[in-house]
């Protein structure tokens, strides 16, 4: 089984996880937000350090690939690219919404029939819009990853489907000001963390389902929008 060091910074926590053989060997997090330039580098490092420290090799470099925040997702990719090309190992991109539908499927039961359930995972992308997908238990796409403005008539066809919609990740408080129906429910405290990218990095290692060293891009879903300063707004 694979030896892999994962990097996770698509959203305000910054993390990084060594495994092997399906066990997590050692881990850093931070959730204090906007610390990934100053703490990722570091914790890359530990986990290296810990990995010599036991003779282990890697075998691969996972990043966390988007959607998510602009700044983190180019800073790990960023990160994870310069560790894959430097030690020659191949590259893993993990979907964060899938992980945020992984870490759910790890730490709750949920009571509904597997033919009618969806994991709906929401990253936060600023007022009313959130990065969102509704996967099965086998994490297929039944919505495809898209960015998506709330309101009450959000996943409405899935509702009338029967589907059973379980929600969660950073921007899921936002539908709760919308979506209120017995077809909706909502998972607290699950954020993309590096343990958490294990099985999903496993199986595409597995599958040599690796991405560009060179090439490879975040998964934004839409167009960066920078702002100006509210000062520059007056001039």
């Amino acid at each position: 089984m694979a030896t892999i060091l994962h990097i996770e910074t698509s959203t305000d926590v910054c993390s990084v996880a060594l495994t092997t053989e399906s066990q997590v060997l050692d881990h850093r997090e931070n959730y204090e937000g906007q610390t990934h330039a100053t703490l990722l580098s570091q914790y890359v490092k530990e986990m290296l350090d810990y990995a010599r420290s036991r003779d282990l090799k890697l075998d691969a470099i996972a990043v966390s690939i988007g959607p998510g925040s602009y700044t983190g997702l180019r800073i790990g990719l960023s990160e994870a690219k310069g560790l894959a090309f430097g030690l020659q190992l191949p590259l893993i991109g993990v979907n964060t919404l899938q992980l945020l539908s992984v870490s759910t499927m790890f730490n709750h039961f949920i009571d509904v029939d597997g033919d009618k359930l969806l994991y709906v995972p929401m990253i936060d992308a600023r007022r009313m819009e959130v990065y969102t997908a509704a996967y099965t238990p086998a994490l297929n796409a039944v919505l495809e990853p898209q960015a998506m403005i709330l309101d009450e008539h959000s996943f409405e066809t899935l509702l009338e489907q029967g589907y059973q919609l379980v929600l969660m990740g950073n921007g899921s408080d936002k539908a709760r000001q919308v979506l209120s129906c017995d077809g909706v429910r909502f998972i607290e405290g699950i954020k993309p963390v590096a343990v958490d990218m294990l099985v999903l990095a496993e199986k595409a290692y597995r599958e040599k389902n690796f991405i560009d060293v060179a090439y490879s891009t975040p998964l934004y879903l839409k167009e960066f929008q920078a702002t100006k300063p509210k000062n520059a707004l007056n001039l």
